[in-house]
């Protein structure tokens, strides 16, 4: 079971990318899935969260307002929209989902399947 994240790239300050998750393995329809970054020297840290349904949702307030996080879970995906960007949002994006079904959080430790992420850069 594995989340692999895709979209990233190198976009000017107020640009917007789409990052997607696509998770294989398992059905991710029954757990909370989350978006999680990592820039350099910083520790990987929460970026947004949505339950397993898509009706609950929590943002850092570092982006709230700017990203959009929504799921397919049809399609066994998850996005992550992001609009107006900034140079501090660069990092590394990874995606993963709650290792325990039917729970709601948003704690980094929560969160397991770590696959590979996406570089997102953001340049001013």
């Amino acid at each position: 079971v594995q989340q692999q994240a895709s979209g990233g790239g190198l976009v000017q300050a107020g640009g917007s990318l789409r990052l997607s998750c696509a998770v294989s393995g398992r059905t991710s329809s029954n757990r909370a899935m989350g978006w999680f970054r990592q820039a350099p020297g910083k520790e990987r840290e929460f970026v947004a969260s949505i339950d397993w349904s898509g009706s609950v949702i929590k943002y850092a307030d570092s982006v709230k307002g700017r990203f959009t996080i929504s799921r397919d879970n049809a399609n066994n995906t998850m996005y992550l929209q992001m609009n107006s960007l900034k140079p501090e949002d660069t990092a590394v994006y990874y995606c993963a989902a709650d290792t325990v079904r039917y729970r709601w959080g948003t704690d980094i430790g929560s969160f397991g399947s770590w696959g590979r992420g996406t570089q997102v850069t953001v340049s001013s």
